[in-house]
């Protein structure tokens, strides 16, 4: 069964940083292939939105809100996706989740899995 593991999280002062990390990993043995990684957030009473994706090869994309501030990045050896979260803002506020794409067995179907989540706070 795979896991989708989020650690990082916390409070942060407006202008400050915080980094976020993801693990995805398989209960028994180890998973076939990680293609796609990203992170998505959900702030109080809003829907979930996308922030930031990485494909396996490296290519990213960004929520317009996080351009410039935020950094995707990836190791692929330890099936892992960052969050490198720079000069937050208050309304950067949410619950942080992993999401991956992940073929766990040679003969399974390729589908998304999702962390539990993770809380950022931005306040003074």
């Amino acid at each position: 069964q795979v896991q989708l593991v989020e650690s990082g999280g916390g409070l942060a002062q407006p202008g400050g940083s915080l980094r976020l990390s993801c693990a995805a990993s398989r209960t028994i043995l180890s998973i076939f292939s990680v293609n796609d990684m990203g992170w998505y957030r959900q702030a109080p009473g809003k829907e979930r939105e996308l922030v930031a994706t990485i494909t396996r090869g490296g290519d990213t994309t960004y929520a317009d809100s996080v351009k410039g501030r935020f950094t995707i990045s990836r190791d692929n050896a330890k099936n892992t996706v960052y969050l490198q979260m720079n000069t937050l803002k208050p309304e950067d506020t949410a619950v942080y989740y992993c999401n991956a794409f992940i073929k766990e067995t040679l003969m399974s179907v390729a589908m998304f899995y999702w962390g539990k989540g993770t809380l950022v706070t931005v306040s003074s």
